[in-house]
């Protein structure tokens, strides 16, 4: 992999961790607004058929209990961001406090809703690609720039981003950091392609202010040509306390390996979304539970088809199966939403696709670009791309 190629420019190589920098696409269709009060929006609202009493009146949080239904009416309302930076990283942490990182070193973090977005950047960063971030509440995140040797760091704030300490820089040429996640506020994962034929896993348990390579003696062998998508920040996701999933593509087989011990050992699972090409695998995994879970991907590149691109599992990633009716194209991000236990968003370059029965089938419901989504318990969900694009979800 190259800085060229993790970098949002020039020279991408169509390799997984190329994806780093995909393809760019035009301007959705779908352009929310930024509060109720302004003109409605012009894209497809995602609906949902059932029960609009039960749900709150637009602007108030859109947790519902466990069981009850979806909103008759949600859709993206797109924030005034400021920028035009490409956000890959996304942290929801409640219906008021979400953060974005993103290209040229680019932090962005919010405490009123999206209504304003403060840039809290790390000086002297602009020279690195953020494509992952991880925050705890409103002054704690840790935020990861993927590349090739040095470019792949780790930096983490405790004062909302007034200040950043950078707490882990690479300096095997061999590695290229892609993904990290966290269990709890303190113990954390985060990933690197293969370096002598296995995935490389750091830990932390301070929260990220001190990382270690784990032993690989537990990591099965990666296939030749494999590697992870620094996509969306999901291609490293963890549920609960010990349990982690990591995504692969660019090999004959995308695969999902799990770990039910924070990283020490690993089993692996050949996924049903297609591979066989450096741009194709999985992109994006997202778990409800520890034996919840949907897997997103498909071919990047914007003018190949991208069939099967979403595959479901009920037993903690040991056997995958494809979606019957899977969304029509490439998608790099995938969350579950907060109305219940069977609803879930995908998104992509090319749209937004809902799915009401726990991923066994989708339907596209916004052409609007997406890179990554993520949701919070409160009932907020948030969907971050390219052009400073991030949008928050609201009721109609």
């Amino acid at each position: 992999m190259t800085a060229a190629a993790a970098a949002a420019s020039t020279d991408a190589r169509p390799t997984p961790s190329a994806d780093r920098d995909l393809l760019p696409t035009a301007d959705g269709q779908f352009s929310p607004t930024v509060d109720r009060d302004l003109p409605p929006t012009t894209g497809r609202e995602l609906t949902s058929t059932t029960d609009r009493d039960s749900v709150p009146a637009d602007g108030r949080p859109l947790a519902l209990a466990a069981g009850r239904h979806l909103p008759s009416a949600i859709g993206w309302r797109l924030t005034p961001t400021g920028t035009d930076a490409r956000f890959r990283g996304l942290a929801a942490v409640d219906r008021r406090t979400a953060w974005a990182a993103g290209s040229r070193g680019t932090v962005l973090r919010t405490t009123d809703g999206g209504r304003s977005w403060r840039n809290v950047s790390p000086p002297g960063a602009e020279g690195l690609e953020f494509r992952d971030v991880e925050a705890f509440d409103a002054r704690r995140a840790v935020v990861l720039a993927i590349g090739e040797g040095e470019a792949s760091r780790v930096l983490r704030t405790e004062d909302g981003g007034a200040t950043w300490t950078e707490s882990f820089r690479n300096t095997d040429p061999r590695a290229f950091y892609d993904c990290m996640t966290f269990f709890d506020p303190r113990n954390g994962l985060a990933m690197s392609d293969p370096v002598d034929g296995r995935y490389r896993i750091l830990s932390t348990r301070d929260g990220g202010r001190s990382w270690r390579v784990l032993p690989t003696a537990g990591m099965p062998e990666a296939l030749p040509g494999e590697a992870g998508f620094a996509a969306s920040g999901q291609c490293l996701v963890s549920a609960g306390s010990r349990d982690v999933w990591l995504a692969t593509g660019g090999a004959a087989t995308a695969r999902v390996l799990h770990s039910a011990d924070r990283g020490l050992t690993w089993t692996v699972t050949a996924s049903p979304i297609p591979a066989g090409d450096p741009a194709r695998g999985v992109f994006g995994l997202a778990f409800r539970d520890r034996t919840h879970g949907i897997a997103v991907g498909g071919d990047y590149r914007k003018d190949q088809p991208s069939p099967e691109a979403a595959a479901v599992t009920a037993d903690a990633g040991r056997t995958w199966r494809p979606s019957a009716a899977p969304p029509p194209a490439y998608r790099s991000g995938v969350a579950w939403l907060p109305y219940g236990r069977t609803a879930a968003l995908a998104v992509g370059p090319t749209g937004t696709d809902l799915t009401i029965d726990g991923g066994r089938t989708w339907r596209t419901v916004d052409t609007g670009s997406y890179d990554t989504v993520d949701c919070t318990p409160d009932g907020s969900c948030w969907a971050s791309g390219e052009q400073g694009r991030i949008a928050r979800l609201g009721l109609r």
